[in-house]
C-alpha cells in the first residue's frame, strides 16, 4: 500500500506546478483523493478533496480558483495544478487516500514559490 508525490520543486511568484500523486496496492478507485499540506511551524491542512469516481472535487478556500484536483482511475494517479502560486503557498503537499476508517498518506513533496 504505498501513494507517491511527484512533481514539487523551485517557483517563482505567479508560477504553475503539477503535482502527481501515484497510487499502488489497494483499489485505488474504491478512495476518496486528498491534497494536504503543511507549512513550517503550522498544522496540516487541507487543500483539495475528490470523490473516488472524479465526480466532486473542491479546493480549500486558500485554493479556490487556483488550484485544480483530478483523477485518473486507469492510471491510478491523483493530480494538483497548481496557477497563480504566492510565497504562502510554501509547504510540503501530501497525498491521502480515505475510504471508511482506512487513511493512507504519501511521504510529501516540497513546493517552494519565492518572491
Amino acid at each position: 500500500v504505498q501513494l507517491v508525490e511527484s512533481g514539487g520543486g523551485l517557483v517563482q511568484y505567479g508560477g504553475s506546478l503539477r503535482l502527481s500523486c501515484t497510487a499502488s496496492g489497494f483499489t485505488f478507485s474504491s478512495y476518496a483523493m486528498s491534497w494536504y499540506r503543511q507549512a513550517p511551524g503550522k498544522e496540516r491542512e487541507l487543500v483539495a478533496v475528490i470523490g473516488s469516481v472524479g465526480g466532486s472535487a473542491n479546493a480549500a478556500d486558500s485554493a479556490k480558483g487556483r488550484f485544480t484536483i483530478s483523477r485518473d482511475n486507469a492510471k491510478n494517479m491523483v493530480y494538483l495544478q497548481m496557477n497563480s502560486l504566492k510565497p504562502e503557498d510554501t509547504a510540503v503537499y501530501y497525498c491521502n487516500a480515505r475510504r471508511e476508517g482506512v487513511r493512507i498518506w504519501g511521504q510529501g513533496t516540497q513546493v517552494t514559490v519565492s518572491s
